[in-house]
């Protein structure tokens, strides 16, 4: 039987969106198994080694847990507010994968705007932050929400300038057209595309909620954050759009400035993968090495350092393309080192004293 061609077109985008709406789970889960086992030997433990064969049936014991525990609604809540929030914040974090190149030929949707496509629903999980926070009708789960938002905001500023870097250099917003104009060199060996990665990387652990940014959970201040109230499959599924939007900017790290699928002998869904997979352990490597930062420090360094930052390398972006030279290069790094340096000391001096003389004490 012939098909007509809107069913091939259909057929086209459909079936790689279904595939990725059923691996995404099963990916978090190992996620889940391979973090625990690095962070572990980070601090001289095992890690799960109980349920199966170096623990690789743990995910699977977790996610029937997780089905298994009761559905507990305060009472107070919006009840169509709690039950949206964990839903809006899940499907986002897998459409970011419909654009994302694992090979030549190996997108769901090849759009022409694939960076502004990932940029844009990448946002979207704010919303669903907040209104897990509001529905809950809690105020600890509230303040976890205003801080989530004011911190996503801030580090969203720094991360869009920085991602502007790449398509002004390669010419397109086209996430496959951007590893092709890499096939010369990897971005990530300019001084440009290396202080875009820094930045990349910071401000996107920051979005994902990851240490040492995870202030919206920090437990030990404000009990869970703005998941307080949820359980069972709910909250596996907050938990489940974390992994997945770290897996997302791990990928796009490893298409905007390491190649993409670029690379000898394997084939390019290889390298992809092991691109993608190698970022992931740099972000579990720094969630066993760094103290979370504080409220205050978190939004500084956004706004006092990521972003004039960002906005240096911006400029040395445009001298590096312009001279094409070793002048390039020197001005290019020059912007970013010294502004990074001028900014950073003046984000950690010392406050001033505020005098307390005038304090009388009974």
């Amino acid at each position: 039987m012939i098909l007509p061609e809107w069913a091939h077109i259909v057929a086209r985008l459909l079936v790689p969106m279904l595939i990725i709406f059923l691996l995404a789970p099963v990916g978090m889960m190992y996620l889940t198994w391979l973090e625990r086992k690095v962070v572990a030997r980070i601090q001289n433990r095992f890690g799960p080694n109980r349920v199966g064969p170096y623990g690789l049936l743990q995910p699977l014991a977790d996610g029937i847990k997780m089905l298994t525990k009761e559905d507990i609604v305060p009472a107070q809540a919006d009840r169509l507010c709690h039950f949206l929030a964990p839903v809006l914040i899940v499907v986002p974090s897998l459409y970011l994968f419909t654009v994302i190149p694992f090979g030549p030929e190996i997108v769901a949707a090849p759009l022409t705007t694939g960076l502004l496509f990932f940029t844009a629903i990448g946002s979207l999980g704010t919303v669903a932050i907040f209104m897990a926070g509001w529905g809950s009708r809690n105020k600890f789960s509230l303040l976890g929400a205003m801080r989530t938002v004011a911190q996503l905001v801030s580090y969203e500023v720094p991360m869009v300038i920085s991602l502007a870097v790449v398509p002004m250099i390669a010419g397109s917003l086209s996430l496959p057209e951007i590893v092709q104009a890499q096939e010369a060199a990897w971005f990530i060996w300019t001084p440009w595309g290396f202080a875009g990665f820094l930045l990349i990387l910071t401000a996107g652990l920051a979005e994902v909620n990851r240490t040492p940014f995870d202030l919206p959970e920090a437990e030990s201040e404000i009990v869970a954050g703005f998941h307080t109230e949820y359980s069972g499959m709910k909250f596996a599924l907050f938990y489940m759009a974390e992994f997945l939007n770290t897996l997302a900017l791990a990928a796009l790290l490893a298409v905007l400035f390491f190649g993409g699928w670029l690379g000898p002998v394997l084939p390019g869904a290889v390298w992809m993968a092991v691109k993608t997979f190698f970022m992931v352990f740099v972000a579990i490597w720094i969630r066993g090495t760094f103290p979370r930062f504080r409220v205050d420090q978190l939004m500084g360094f956004s706004w006092k350092v990521l972003i004039p930052v960002s906005l240096a390398n911006l400029l040395g972006a445009a001298v590096w393309f312009l001279l094409q030279g070793l002048w390039g290069v020197l001005l290019s790094a020059g912007f970013v080192a010294t502004t990074f340096v001028v900014t950073t000391r003046l984000w950690l001096r010392p406050r001033p004293q505020i005098s307390r003389k005038w304090v009388h004490y009974t």
